[in-house]
C-alpha cells in the first residue's frame, strides 16, 4: 500500500480536541489523562469512515495520539485507551492510515500488541476494552498494513506469540473467532509464511505445550485448517528441509518434526500432501533408529480411526508394509503393535496385514512372535469379525511355540476368545461356530510333555471353559455339552487330565498316610519317594522338589494343616468346602507376609490341582439329570449344537470317564436307577458305559441298595449271555467287582454258555467266548479245569482247526469289522479265549500254555491260514495273524509264560510289525509300545521295534521312534526313582536291549545272504533306529559298554543253532555291523567299560574262554558300502537292467558281477539323480500310506516262468530268460525283501500275489544260488492298467 503523504492539521499545527475534551498534555495528571481519553475514545467509537470533514479535523490529534508521550506512557489504562483509539484511526482512515512513517508504524503495531496481552485476565474490569481493541483489529484488518514494512515479520511473530499466550480456557468463542480472524488475514493475504512465524504456531502442536496450553493448540489447530491451502507449501518447505536435506538448523523445532507431522495429519491430511513422499524416503534410511521413529509416526497415521491414508498413497503404504520385515528388532516390534490398531480401525486392509503377521509369527525374536498373538487377540476381544481365519490359525500355531512366554499367550488369548463367544455366545452362533475349533486345540495341548503346558490347560479349562465360579447346574451343562461336542483326541485329553489330577489326589493321600505312622528311616524314604513324584507334577521340577520339602515340613509340625489338606482330598468333598479349603490353607502359609512368595505360589499350583472344583455328589446328581432329559427328549440339546442320541453317548462316556475318578460321587439311588433306565435303551454303547459305571461304582450297592441290586442282577445276565462282546466282558466283570456271592452268579453264566457252544452257528458264538474267557480268568480256581475240556475238544479242534465257510474273495488286506465273517470273529475271540484263560491259571503245569505257543506260532507260519485249505480271505487272515501275535505278546506279560516262549515264537511273535498289512502293524505297535510302558512286557520285547526301520509309510517309521522314546525315557526314570531296580538292570537297563535286537536282526528271514551289500544296509538301518536314540546321550559311558556287549556277543554262539556254521555268521556279521555303527557315531565308545555286560542265557551260549573270536566279517568294500552307500561304479547295462527301487524299502536281487545295487544309506545324502527320485517317490508314497488298505504297501510279483511271451519277459524281468532258471516255489510268510513293493493304491483293492511285505517265518535252509536266481522283481503297476501296458510303464520308468 502507498503511504500519502501527511496532511498538515488546520490551524498551523494546532491539536483540535473533540468538544468538552481539554489539552492532553504530559502536565496533567494520569487520572485526568484517563479521564480526558475516555472522552477522545468515545469520540473515535462513533465517528466513521465517511466522516470526511472529522477525519480532517481530528487529523493532529490521530498523529498527537501516536506520540512517545502515549506509546510510552508508564500507566496501563491510558495504553489501553490510546491502543483503543489507534484501532479506531485505523478503522476511520482505512485503507490509508494517517502516518507515513514505516518506523513510526512498526513502534504503533508493536505498542497495539502489547496492549493484547491484557486479553488474558477475563475478570478485569478494563477486559471489555481490551476486548473491543481485539474486535477492532481483526474486522478491520488492521495489521494488513504491516505487509509494506520491511521487518513485518517480527511485528506478526509478536502478535502471534501474544495471542497464542493468553488464550485460556476463560475466554469465550466470540474472541477466539477474533483472534483467529485476525491471524488468518495475515496468513492468507500475505505474500508466504516465514519460518519463524510457522514455528509460533507449530510449537504449539508439541506434546509438551499442547499440555500446558489446551486453549493455545486448539486455536492454532484452528488457524491451521482454515489456512491449510495456503500454508501447506510453507510447512512442505520446512519438513523438506529438515527430512530431506538434513537441515536442522532452520527450526528450533527440527527436533519434533515427527510429532508435528502426526499432529497436522491429525488436523488436516491435506497439510501433509507434499510431506508424506518425503516419508518414504525416510522409512529407507540406513539408520536403524530413524527407520524406527518414521515407523511410529506411520504406524499412528495408518492406525488412526477414519484415516484414509492407505488408501490414497498406496507406495507409502507398501514401503511401511516392508518394514515388517526390516532388519531392526524394534522397527518390526513396532509394526507389530500397530497391527492391532490397524485391524480395529480398518478392516479393510487386515488382508494386506495377513501375510506380513504370518511371516512374523514365525520370527525368531521372542517378543515379536508374543506381540502378534497380543495384536490378533486384542482384535479379536474387540469384535471377532475383525480377525478372519488365517490370522487365528497364526495364533494356532503358535500354542507349539518352543518359548513359553508366547505358548502361554496363543493358549490364554485362545481361552479368552472362546469364553466370550461360545460361552457367553455374545456374537451369536456364527461367530461360535467359527471358532468352535478352539475347546480341542486347548485339550490337545495336553499332549504336550511339558508340565507348565498341562498346568495351563487345567487352569483355562477351570476358568475359561468350564468356569469354576458357575452355580452347579450351569457349569454341569457347560462340561455336559462341551464334552458331546469334543473330538476323540480332546477328550482323551480331557480324561487324562482327570486322570492325572486324580493320580496326584492318591499321591497326597498316600503321603498324608505316611505321617501317621511313627517315625523312622523306612517312613522317611517312602516320605522322599512321594514328595519327589510330586514335585514331578509341579512346574519347575527342581525347585519343586525343595518347596515340597518344606511343605512337607509344615505338614508334619501344623496338624491342623493337615486336617485340611485331607479333607480337601477326600472322596466326599465338595466343590464348595474344597474352595474353602484352600483358601484356609493358602492363608496359613501366607505369613510372615512377603510381596512375592515362590513357595506359596508352588503349593497353590499343588493345590489347584488336587482340589476338585467341579466334580461332587451334587455334580453327579445334576449330570445324570442332564442325560435323563435327553433321554426324555426334553433337553435343549438341538440348540447346543449335538442330537440326542450324540448327547446321550457322550453323556455316558463321560460319567464313565467320572466314575474312574469320582466313584464315590455316584452313590445314591437316583444315579443308579437312571442308569439302569441306560441298560434297557437299545444304543450298545450307551448301556455297556452304564455297565461299566456300575462295576466302577457299585461296591456298596448290595449292601445299601438292595432294590438296585434285585434290578440289576438279571440285566447282568442277560448282557453277559446275549449282549454284545463288550458288553459281555463289562457285565462279568461288574458281577464280579460288586457282588459277594460272585462265584454262584458267574457259575449261574458259565454252565448254560459252556453248554450251548456251537461252532456251526458263529454269529451265536462270539459273546458267550468273551464271557467263558473272561469268566475263567477272573476265577480260575473254579472254572480252570472246566475249561480245559472246552479249549480242547471245542476251541482248538472244533473252532479253530476247521474252516466252515470261505471268505470274501476281495483281495483287500484288510476290510472293517463289519465286513469280517462271523466265523473269523469268533476264532479270534476263541484265541482271546485261550489267553484269558491261562492268564488266570498263571501256571503251566499242565502244559497247556507249551501247546497254546505252538498253536499261535503255526497261525502265524501259515499267515492265518492255520488248515492251510485256502478257504479264508487276505483279511481275515490278518485279522488272525494279528490275533496270534497279540496274543503272544500278552502271554509274555505273564512271567511263567514269557520263560517258556523259545526265541522261535519270539522272533515270529516280533516279526508281526513288519506284517504285508498296514493295520495289523499298526494296531500290533500300539499294544507293544502300551505294553512295555506299562513295564509289563520283558526287555527283549523292546527290540522289535528295530523292525519298524523296515516299514514303508514315513508315519509309522516316526511313530515308532517316538514310542522308542517314550519307552526308553520310562525305563531310565524308572531306574532313577526306584532304588530296588538297581538290582534289576539287566530286565530294565534299555542298553540291554542291544543283544536281543541284534539276535532277533541275525534271524531276520530278509536276511538270507549275509555279504549281500542291500541286505547289509538293512541291518544296518535297523540297528540304527534302535543305537541312535540309545546313543543319544554318553551317560555313564554307555557308548564303551555298548561296544563291550557287542564284543562279547562275537565271543558266544547263537543258542538257537550253536552248531550251525552259517547262523553263527549270520550272528557275528550282525555284531560286526552294529560294532561299525557304534565306532562311526560316538568318539567315546573307545573307553575302558569297568562293567561286564551279561548276555542273556536264552539266546547266546556261554563264551568259551579258549578262544577269541577276533576275525572281521566285513569286507572292505562292505565297509565302504555302509559307510557312504555307495558300491563300486557298474558298467551302463548293469544299472539299466537293475530292477526298480520301491519307495520305503530296498528290494534285494540277486547281483551278477557286473550289476550293482543302489546302496544309498539312510543316513547319507543321495548322490545320484536316481538316488533323489526314489527318495522323492517315497516321500509321496510315505504321504498317502497312512490311508485305510488302499495305502497297504499291495505286492504285484510276477513269477518268472520258461514259456513267457518275449515282450512281456523284458519289460517285467530284467534279467535275459535264458539265464533264468525255473522257479522256486517260496515258503509263506513274509517274502524276502525284493519282493515287498509299496504300491498303496493296490494294497486295498487287488490281491498279493505270492505274498508281500510283512509276516515271517524261519523257513529251512534252500540252495541259496537257485532261490536268488528266481528272486522275483516287483514292478510299480498303475492301477488301471492292463498286462500290455507294464512294459511300457517299466520302460517309460526306467527313462525317468
Amino acid at each position: 500500500m502507498e503511504f500519502p503523504q501527511q496532511q498538515k492539521p488546520a490551524g498551523e499545527g494546532k491539536i483540535i480536541y473533540p468538544p468538552g475534551v481539554k489539552e492532553i498534555t504530559d502536565k496533567i495528571s494520569n487520572d485526568e489523562v484517563v479521564k480526558r481519553l475516555k472522552m477522545v475514545v468515545k469520540t473515535y467509537m462513533d465517528m466513521d469512515q465517511d466522516s470526511e470533514e472529522d477525519k480532517q479535523q481530528y487529523l493532529g490529534l490521530a498523529l498527537h495520539l501516536a506520540s512517545e508521550f502515549f506509546l510510552r506512557n508508564p500507566n496501563k489504562d491510558v495504553r489501553l485507551l490510546v491502543a483503543c483509539c489507534l484501532a479506531d484511526i485505523f478503522r476511520i482512515y482505512a485503507p490509508e492510515a494517517p502516518y507515513t512513517s514505516h518506523d513510526k508504524l512498526k513502534d504503533i503495531f508493536l505498542f497495539i500488541t502489547r496492549q493484547l496481552k491484557g486479553l488474558e485476565d477475563t475478570k478485569s474490569a478494563q477486559f471489555n476494552r481490551y476486548f473491543y481493541l481485539l474486535e477492532n483489529l481483526a474486522w478491520v484488518k488492521s495489521y494488513n498494513i504491516c505487509f509494506e514494512l520491511e521487518d513485518c515479520n517480527e511485528i506478526f511473530i509478536q502478535l502471534f506469540k501474544t495471542l497464542f499466550s493468553v488464550i485460556n480456557n476463560s475466554h469465550n468463542q466470540k474472541v477466539q473467532m477474533h483472534m483467529l480472524d485476525l491471524m488468518s488475514s495475515i496468513i492468507l493475504e500475505g505474500d508466504g509464511v516465514t519460518q519463524e512465524l510457522l514455528d509460533t504456531i507449530l510449537i504449539n502442536l508439541i506434546p509438551a505445550h499442547k499440555n500446558l496450553n489446551k486453549q493455545a493448540y486448539d486455536l492454532a489447530k484452528a488457524l491451521l485448517k482454515r489456512t491449510v491451502q495456503t500454508i501447506e507449501t510453507c510447512i512442505a518447505n520446512f519438513f523438506n528441509q529438515v527430512l530431506v536435506m538434513g537441515k536442522s538448523s532452520v527450526s528450533d523445532l527440527s527436533e519434533h518434526v515427527f510429532d508435528l507431522i502426526q499432529e497436522l495429519f491429525a488436523i488436516d491430511p491435506l497439510l501433509l500432501v507434499s510431506v508424506m513422499p518425503q516419508l518414504e524416503f525416510k522409512l529407507k534410511s540406513n539408520d536403524g533408529e530413524e527407520r524406527l521413529a518414521v515407523v511410529r509416526l506411520l504406524a499412528k497415521l495408518f492406525g488412526v480411526k477414519d484415516s484414509e491414508l492407505a488408501t490414497q498413497n498406496r507406495p507409502l503404504w507398501q514401503c511401511f508394509l516392508g518394514r515388517f520385515n526390516d532388519i531392526h528388532v524394534p522397527v518390526r516390534l513396532e509394526c507389530v503393535k500397530f497391527a492391532s490398531h490397524c485391524l480395529m480401525n480398518h478392516p479393510d486392509l487386515a488382508k494386506d496385514l495377513t501375510d506380513f503377521l504370518k511371516v512374523r509369527s514365525h520370527d525368531p525374536e521372542e517378543a515379536i512372535r508374543h506381540d502378534v498373538i497380543v495384536t490378533i487377540i486384542n482384535a479379536g476381544k474387540k469384535d471377532l469379525n475383525l480377525v478372519n481365519d488365517q490370522l487365528l490359525g497364526f495364533v494356532r500355531e503358535r500354542t507349539l511355540d518352543k518359548r513359553w512366554r508366547v505358548r502361554k499367550e496363543a493358549m490364554m488369548g485362545l481361552a479368552q476368545l472362546f469364553k466370550k463367544y461360545c460361552l457367553h455366545h455374545e456374537a451369536g452362533k456364527e461367530s461360535a461356530q467359527k471358532i468352535s475349533w478352539i475347546k480341542d486345540k486347548l485339550l490337545h495341548i495336553y499332549y504336550q510333555n511339558s508340565i507348565d503346558d498341562k498346568l495351563l490347560v487345567e487352569k483355562i479349562f477351570a476358568q475359561y471353559m468350564v468356569p469354576h465360579s458357575l452355580e452347579t447346574e450351569e457349569k454341569m451343562k457347560c462340561l455336559y455339552y462341551l464334552y458331546a461336542c469334543l473330538d476323540t483326541n480332546a477328550v482323551k485329553a480331557l480324561n487324562e487330565m482327570w486322570k492325572c489330577q486324580n493320580m496326584l489326589r492318591g499321591l497326597v493321600r498316600e503321603l498324608l498316610d505316611l505321617h501317621k505312622l511313627p517315625t523312622s528311616e523306612a517312613n522317611s524314604v517312602a516320605m522322599f519317594a512321594k514328595l519327589m513324584t510330586i514335585a514331578k507334577n509341579l512346574p519347575d521340577p527342581g525347585k519343586a522338589q525343595d518347596f515340597m520339602k518344606k511343605f512337607n515340613q509344615v505338614l508334619g509340625e501344623d496338624e491342623k494343616l493337615r486336617v485340611q489338606l485331607e479333607q480337601l482330598i477326600s472322596p466326599t468333598c465338595s466343590c464348595k468346602q474344597a474352595e474353602l479349603c484352600v483358601r484356609e490353607i493358602t492363608r496359613k502359609l501366607t505369613f510372615p507376609k512377603q510381596p512375592t512368595n515362590p513357595f506359596l505360589e508352588m503349593v497353590k499350583f499343588l493345590l489347584e490341582r488336587i482340589a476338585p472344583v467341579h466334580i461332587d455328589s451334587e455334580a453327579i446328581s445334576a449330570l445324570v439329570k442332564l442325560l435323563n432329559k435327553s433321554i426324555d427328549g426334553t433337553a435343549d440339546d438341538e440348540e447346543e449344537g449335538v442330537t440326542p442320541d450324540t448327547a446321550i453317548r457322550s453323556g455316558l462316556e463321560l460319567l464313565k470317564v467320572l466314575s474312574f475318578t469320582h466313584p464315590t460321587s455316584f452313590h445314591s439311588s437316583e444315579t443308579y436307577e437312571s442308569l439302569l433306565q441306560c441298560l434297557k435303551m437299545e444304543d450298545d454303547k450307551v448301556a455297556e458305559a452304564a455297565i461299566q459305571i456300575f462295576r466302577n461304582t457299585g461296591h456298596k450297592i448290595e449292601t445299601e441298595l438292595p432294590q438296585i441290586r434285585s434290578t440289576l442282577i438279571p440285566i447282568l445276565h442277560q448282557k453277559a449271555k446275549r449282549g454284545t462282546p463288550h458288553q459281555a466282558k463289562q457285565a462279568v466283570h461288574c458281577i464280579h467287582a460288586i457282588f459277594h456271592n460272585k462265584e454262584v452268579q458267574l457259575a449261574q453264566i458259565f454252565e448254560p454258555l459252556s453248554r450251548s457252544l456251537n461252532a456251526d452257528v458263529p454269529e451265536q458264538l462270539i459273546t458267550p467266548l468273551v464271557s467263558l474267557g473272561h469268566i475263567s480268568m477272573l476265577a480260575p480256581d473254579q472254572f480252570a479245569s472246566p475249561m480245559k475240556s472246552i479249549v480242547a475238544n471245542f476251541i482248538v479242534k472244533d473252532l479253530l482247526m476247521n474252516d466252515r465257510s470261505s471268505g470274501n474273495r476281495n483281495g483287500k488286506l484288510w476290510t472293517t469289522d463289519e465286513e469280517v465273517s462271523p466265523e473269523v470273529l469268533a476264532k479270534v475271540q476263541a484265541i482271546k479265549l485261550l489267553v484269558r484263560w491261562l492268564l488266570g491259571m498263571k501256571n503251566n503245569q499242565s502244559k497247556s500254555a507249551n501247546s497254546t505257543l505252538r498253536l499261535l506260532s503255526a497261525m502265524l507260519v501259515s499267515e492265518g491260514d492255520l488248515t492251510e485249505q485256502k478257504k479264508i480271505s487276505k483279511s481275515d487272515m490278518s485279522r488272525l495273524r494279528l490275533s496270534a501275535g497279540c496274543a503272544i505278546m500278552k502271554l509274555a506279560q505273564e512271567p511263567c509264560y514269557h520263560d517258556i516262549i523259545t526265541p522261535e515264537q519270539f522272533q515270529l511273535c516280533g516279526l508281526v510289525l513288519n506284517d504285508e498289512c498296514y493295520q495289523v502293524r499298526q494296531i500290533f505297535a500300539q499294544k507293544l509300545h502300551l505294553a512295555l510302558a506299562k513295564l509289563s512286557l520283558p526287555l527283549e520285547y523292546l527290540a522289535v521295534f528295530a523292525l519298524c526301520a523296515k516299514d514303508p509309510v514315513k508315519e509309522r517309521r516316526a511313530h515308532a521312534r517316538q514310542c522308542l522314546l517314550k519307552n526308553i525315557s520310562v525305563r531310565r526314570e524308572f531306574i532313577k526313582q526306584n532304588q530296588v531296580a538297581h538290582d534289576k538292570l539287566v530286565s530294565l537297563l534299555p542298553e540291554y536291549v542291544v543283544p536281543f535286537m541284534i539276535h532277533l536282526l541275525a534271524h531276520d528271514p530278509d536276511f538270507t545272504k549275509p555279504q549281500d551289500f542291500e541286505q547289509l544296509i538293512a541291518i544296518k538301518e535297523c540297528l540304527w533306529f534302535m543305537l541312535e536314540v540309545l546313543m543319544v546321550k554318553n551317560e555313564n559311558n554307555s557308548h564303551a559298554f555298548l561296544r563291550k556287549m557287542v564284543e562279547n556277543i562275537k565271543q558266544t554262539k547263537d543258542a538257537q543253532a550253536p552248531d550251525d556254521p552259517k547262523t553263527n555268521e549270520k550272528l557275528y556279521i550282525v555284531c560286526d555291523v552294529a560294532l561299525f555303527v557304534i565306532v562311526n557315531k560316538s568318539t567315546s565308545c573307545h573307553l575302558d567299560c569297568p562293567k561286564d555286560p551279561i548276555l542273556p542265557t536264552k539266546f547266546y551260549t556261554t563264551p568259551d574262554k579258549d578262544s577269541v573270536n577276533d576275525k572281521d566279517y566285513l569286507s572292505s568294500e562292505a565297509r565302504t558300502v555302509l559307510l557312504t552307500g555307495k558300491p563300486k561304479p557298474v558298467p551302463v547295462l548293469g544299472a539299466v537292467n537293475k530292477p526298480l527301487t520301491v519307495p520305503g524299502r530296498r528290494p534285494y536281487t540277486k547281483s551278477t558281477p557286473t550289476e550293482a545295487g543302489n546302496n544309498n544309506s539312510t543316513n547319507t545324502p543321495p548322490t545320484t539323480p536316481a538316488s533323489i527320485k526314489t527318495r522323492d517317490t517315497g516321500a509321496v508314497a510315505s504321504v498317502t500310506g497312512a490311508r485305510e488298505n488302499e495305502e497297504n504297501p499291495v505286492i504285484v510279483v510276477k513269477e518268472v516262468k520258461k514259456k513267457e511271451d518275449p515282450q512281456t519277459e523284458n519289460s517285467v524281468t530284467p534279467n535275459p530268460p535264458a539265464a533264468t532258471p525255473p522257479p522256486v516255489k517260496r515258503g509263506r510268510g513274509r517274502p524276502p525283501k525284493s519282493a515287498a513293493a509299496v504300491t498303496p493304491e493296490k494294497e486295498a483293492g487287488a490281491p498279493a500275489s505270492g505274498g508281500g511285505r510283512g509276516r515271517k517265518r524261519t523257513a529251512p535252509a534252500q540252495d541259496h544260488t537257485s532261490t536268488a536266481a528266481t528272486e522275483p522283481n516287483s514292478g510299480k503297476i498303475p492301477k488301471q492298467e492292463d498286462a500290455k501296458k507294464a512294459g511300457t510303464q517299466r520302460q517309460m520308468d526306467l527313462q525317468r
